[in-house]
């Protein structure tokens, strides 16, 4: 079994404690001692890792990813992607992600019916780099609703971005479609998109799909997703127990009481990232700051901002992460929500990163065992050159990812990072011949 030890590390072990110098012990998958500066980690024939003072955290979990959207501008370019290079593009994406800190991620709506089991299956089987991931269906749609892209004169289901049902049966037939290829959640697009030219305050389906699709979910043992932008949706995700709200833009007051009362239940991942910069950074793609506004855009994010904050308030689990993947906001930027999150939801950097750690352990499902540097978790680990709680944008800058750790394995490293360090786990130096009884590599 390998064993590295970490020594000479900032550790943020994602508790909401302050960060501590210290060291950590990997054996194998899991890691199996933290020591703060004083103590020893004892564990002879280790490799040790000098981390030169740097920033040692916790894996972080992306609550509401879209691997299959590719970069584009709209969801029919996304969709009209041929198969084969789709998956390619997944592929491609999903080690992105991993080599700028995500060790896990959540999927919450693919363009493609089986592409996230696929991709899923590959990085749990270890033939591709990627995250540990959680496969969504594509988004459940109603005639004319978001992801509806099918046309009078070119009537086929194949071309919709989403799935599209009508009335209970198609939605149980359509729910255990997914559940065949085997996804761990369904998507439902229970709200508009001022994008696709639908109201987000709207809320197109009724109370029977709907529980036709939880109740389908439940007897297979699956969670529910929600795109949920207006008050009535979120209301809907509470009364059905839809775990997974995205965005919840517009929630009143009744919306947040019933999110309150069951936020152990709930997560909240409000995607506010699409919001900002779909208002100031879409113009080469066409969407101008005027247009934007006139869609919808600037009002939505003035009332997501308070809704959001209220929520924070109350203590309901709102995680960083959402709709990354089209023109203005590519895959790999993701970390640009840690801003938003300051600036507009008022969360501290602490909080934040607790967010997208300790939180991202419960909503992947695995509390004890994902999103802390702590013994017994998985060892999912950055080593960041910088301080996050000091300087946020640190975690949008690869050249500052030094190291990400995964189950045990190093999945990126820096051989040489900006100031000259050197972190070469399998060119160390052994000590054992020293007689020191372990292996030893710096980060100067």
């Amino acid at each position: 079994m390998t064993k590295i030890v970490f020594t000479n590390v900032n550790i943020f072990d994602g508790s909401g404690a302050d960060p501590f110098m210290g060291q950590v012990l990997v054996e194998g998958n899991r890691i199996t001692c933290v020591a703060k500066a004083g103590e020893t980690v004892v564990a002879p024939g280790a490799q040790v890792v000098d981390g030169g003072g740097k920033f040692l955290m916790p894996g972080m979990t992306e609550a509401h990813t879209h691997f299959s959207w590719n970069d584009q501008p709209t969801l029919s370019a996304i969709q009209f992607m041929p198969p084969e290079e789709h998956i390619l593009w997944c592929v491609h994406v999903a080690k992105r992600y991993l080599e700028m800190g995500w060790t896990s991620a959540i999927g919450a709506a693919t363009a493609k019916p089986r592409l996230d089991v696929v991709m899923r299956n590959v990085i749990n089987a270890g033939e591709f780099p990627g995250p540990r991931y959680l496969a969504g269906s594509q988004e459940i749609t109603v005639q004319g609703g978001l992801g509806d892209n099918t046309l009078p004169h070119l009537p086929f289901p194949e071309l919709s971005f989403g799935a599209v049902v009508c009335g209970p049966e198609e939605m149980r037939r359509t729910a255990r479609m997914f559940i065949k290829y085997g996804v761990d959640h369904l998507k439902i697009n229970l709200s508009g998109e001022y994008i696709a030219g639908i109201p987000a305050e709207a809320s197109p389906f009724s109370e029977e799909e709907i529980a036709m699709l939880t109740a389908e979910a439940k007897r297979a043992g699956k969670r529910v997703a929600a795109h949920a932008r207006s008050a009535e949706s979120v209301k809907q995700c509470v009364r059905h127990g839809i775990e997974l709200v995205y965005h919840a833009s517009f929630a009143d007051e009744e919306a947040l009481d019933m999110l309150e009362e069951n936020k152990d239940k709930h997560f909240v991942a409000p995607g506010i990232g699409w919001l900002v910069s779909t208002l100031y950074q879409a113009e080469p793609w066409g969407i101008t700051t005027e247009a934007a506004t006139k869609m919808g855009y600037a009002r939505e994010l003035e009332i997501a901002a308070d809704t959001l904050q209220k929520m924070h308030k109350r203590g309901i689990r709102i995680l960083p992460g959402g709709d990354y993947g089209f023109a203005w906001m590519k895959h790999g930027s993701n970390a640009r929500d840690f801003e938003h999150f300051e600036k507009y939801i008022g969360m501290t950097p602490k909080e934040i990163l607790v967010a997208a750690t300790k939180l991202g352990g419960e909503i992947m499902m695995q509390p004890d065992s994902i999103g802390q540097i702590a013994s017994g978790f998985y060892a999912d680990m950055v080593l960041v050159d910088g301080n996050p709680l000091e300087n946020l944008k640190v975690l949008q800058d690869p050249a500052k990812i030094l190291m990400v750790m995964k189950d045990g394995a190093v999945v990126k490293q820096r051989a040489q990072a900006e100031s000259s360090a050197d972190l070469s786990i399998l060119a160390a130096q052994s000590m054992e011949e020293a007689g020191a009884g372990v292996q030893r590599a710096a980060i100067h």
